[in-house]
Order: C-alpha cells, then structure tokens, then sequence
C-alpha cells in the first residue's frame, strides 16, 4: 500500500487549519449572516461556534485513532460501515471540490474584477503546481498568508474600536429560524479545521499533534471572529451591516480599505491552497479504498499523491468556468455539515479506552450539523440531497458488483 511521508509538526498543522478557516469566509459571510440574524449575529456567531467546537473535538479524537489520510471517510468506513464512510468522503470531495471554486473566484472578483474567471483558472494552476512540490514546501506560503490575512482583521478591530463601538437593536426583525440560518452561513467561514485531520498520514505523531492541532486552530479563529463581529456590529450597525458587500473595507479611514481588499484576495488564495491540499488527500484515500479510480492512489517521487492533486486541480478549474460564488457555496456548506454529522456520528461509537469525548459533545455536534443543515437554502439542500443520493446509489451498485 503507497504512504505517505510524516513532516508535519503540531505548529504545521495549526497553519493548515488557521489558512483553510481564516480565509476569504471572513471578509464574505457577516453581511449575508447579519441579513439573516440581524442583531443576533453575536447569538448566531455562537451557535456556529459551538457546533464547530464540537465537530472539532469528535474530528480530533477520531483523529487520534485513525491517524491516516481521508478524515471522516476513514473514520465513517472503521465505525459506522462501508456507506457511511463512503458518503463522508464523496460529500467532502464534492462539496469542497464546490468551495475551492468559490476561493478561486472570489479572489479573482477582489484582484480583476470582469476577469476573475481567467485569474481564477490561475491562481488554482498555480496552486496546484505549487502542492505537487510537496505539502512542506506550501507551508512556508501559507505561514505568510495567514501572518498576513490576521494582520488586515487586527487592522480592521482596531480601527474600528478606536472611536468606540455602538452596539444596538437596530436592523431587520428576525425569528429564531433567521438566527439560525444566520449560523449557517457564518459556518461555512469555520469549516477548514477537517483540513488537520485529512493530513492525519503526513503529521509527526498524529496522537498528540493533531488533538493539539485542532482546539488551538479553532480557538485562535473563534477570537478573531467574535472580535471583528463585535467591530461590525458596532461600527455600521446591523442595517448597514446587512446591506454591505464588502463590510471590512467600510470600517476605519479610507486609506484602510484598498488594504482591506488586498487582505481579503490574499486571504482566498490561502483557503483555495488550504483546500485543494485536502480535497487531494481525500481523494486519495478514496482511491486506495477503490471507492474511486484506483490510479488516483499513485504517490510520486516526492512523497505526493500527484495524481490526485492533478485531477482536483482539473476538476476545480472546470468549476470555475461554469459556476457563480453564490451557488459554489451553498452546495459546499451543505456537504461540508452532512460530513461533520457523520464525524460525530462516528465518534458516538468511540470507547473510553479509545480516547471517546463526553457523550453531550459528539450529540450536540450531530443534532447541530443537521439543524443548520436545513436552514440553507431550498435549491442548496435540493442539490446537496440529489447528489448524496446519486452517491448512494453508485455505492449500493458497485457492492453488488463486489
């Protein structure tokens, strides 16, 4: 069986999540959040916070157990049988195959505007040749984009708090419902921290680095959320907030928000690097599992899975050229919530001697992912169901050719 190398230290792996979590979700999701939870957006912030929290922890722990590459579609297949693992790993492909587009084309709408879809294509080739020279040699990029994506959001706080902030009640009227949908949305700027744990074959001591990994990546980006929420909140007030295409570029002095742009393009590049890293390591785990063609398992002369990166990389670009950002994200959030659900299904199954986290944090984890789930909206869920269901049926039709 072809392996992996193991490189990756803990202060690795807390980069790949903090570049795949802290990207372009923070500088897109508070407007769309806010027009659906209005002042509640604290509240709303919070709920997706702690469904992450916990997905985080059953990810984690599961992590510990199974430390090779494929996350929940390893964990999905030891634990809860051969389906579930394989609806895992076909939502995640998918559904991040959907988000590497959307990082693709928002930095292309932020860099060339009119252009975005050929700076796009780019910007993914690029990337994509930049992870066939080994998953260490991206690291040191991503370090500098994630220095460089938190040093425009402490920018922004500051700016923004330095006259005070003004919180208020003000905006549009919301139900529990909207708040919600308010942390679906904000949730899909949350959902890198799997990111770790796909890596789990090339980390140093998986055991330790990756439990360690995942809580710190996750708490660094809670603060920085809740912090620059706060800022917005305070500073544009929730109508404006809500209205906004661009809020972080409306906080602070003028000079303050081409910085702000260049922030926010840098900060898609670092996702879409982030992301087309783990969606390869999926599909090569997918691959080796033969749940797909068995040639993407190939490992090259440099310790990468090159097939698997080439044929992301392939499968993205064609994305970018037929999808808009809005779509991209909704099927991407809804695939993305049906693979955390089985994670912490999966992790329900694990026994004390196994390292399993108390009972409340894999069924709040659950139940959560399920309920956000069904607040995006209809053609989001309609399509997500549709291809999770075609994917069904490809599973049951190879089993009977088994």
């Amino acid at each position: 069986m072809t392996e992996l190398t193991r490189r990756l230290r803990t202060t690795d792996a807390v980069v790949v999540g903090l570049s795949a979590m802290i990207g372009a979700g923070v500088f897109a999701a508070f407007g769309p959040a806010t027009a659906a939870a209005g002042a509640w957006l604290p509240v709303a912030l919070a709920v997706a916070a702690l469904v992450a929290w916990c997905n985080a922890i059953s990810s984690a722990r599961l992590a510990a157990v199974y430390p090779a590459s494929g996350g929940t579609y390893v964990y999905g297949r030891e634990r809860l049988g051969d389906l579930w693992g394989f609806l895992a790993g076909w939502g995640f492909v998918l559904g991040k195959t959907a988000s590497c587009a959307a990082m693709a084309l928002t930095f292309g709408a932020y860099v060339a505007p009119g252009h975005e879809r050929l700076l796009a294509v780019t910007a993914v080739a690029a990337l994509t040749a930049l992870n066939l020279a080994g998953v260490h040699r991206s690291l040191p990029v991503a370090r500098i984009l994630v220095a460089a994506v938190i040093a425009v959001l402490i920018a922004v706080i500051v700016a923004g708090t330095s006259g005070g902030l003004h919180l208020s009640a003000g905006g549009p009227v919301v139900s529990p419902w909207d708040v919600l949908q308010g942390a679906g949305l904000l949730f899909f700027a949350f959902a890198g921290y799997a990111r770790i744990a796909t890596l789990g074959e090339e980390v140093r001591d998986p055991a330790r680095t990756i439990p360690r990994a995942i809580p710190i990546a996750l708490t660094i980006t809670l603060i920085l959320y809740a912090a620059v929420a706060l800022t917005l909140l305070g500073t544009l007030g929730p109508a404006r907030l809500a209205a906004a295409t661009a809020p972080l570029a409306e906080v602070g002095p003028e000079w303050l928000g081409p910085v702000v742009r260049v922030g926010a393009a840098v900060a898609a590049l670092g996702s879409l690097l982030a992301l087309i890293l783990g969606v390869s390591r999926t599909t090569f785990a997918m691959a080796r599992g033969r749940h797909l063609p068995a040639g993407l398992d190939a490992v090259g002369a440099r310790g990468v899975p090159h097939r698997a990166e080439v044929t992301v990389g392939v499968a993205v670009a064609l994305l970018v050229l037929v999808t808009d950002l809005r779509g991209a994200i909704g099927f991407s959030s809804f695939g993305v919530l049906v693979y955390y659900a089985i994670t912490n299904a999966s992790a329900l199954t694990l026994r004390p001697d196994e390292g399993a986290p108390r009972r409340w944090v894999p069924i709040t984890g659950l139940a959560g992912c399920l309920l956000l789930a069904a607040t995006l909206p209809l053609p989001a869920v309609g399509a997500g169901l549709a291809v999770f269901a075609a994917g069904a049926v490809l599973w049951f039709v190879r089993a009977r050719r088994v």
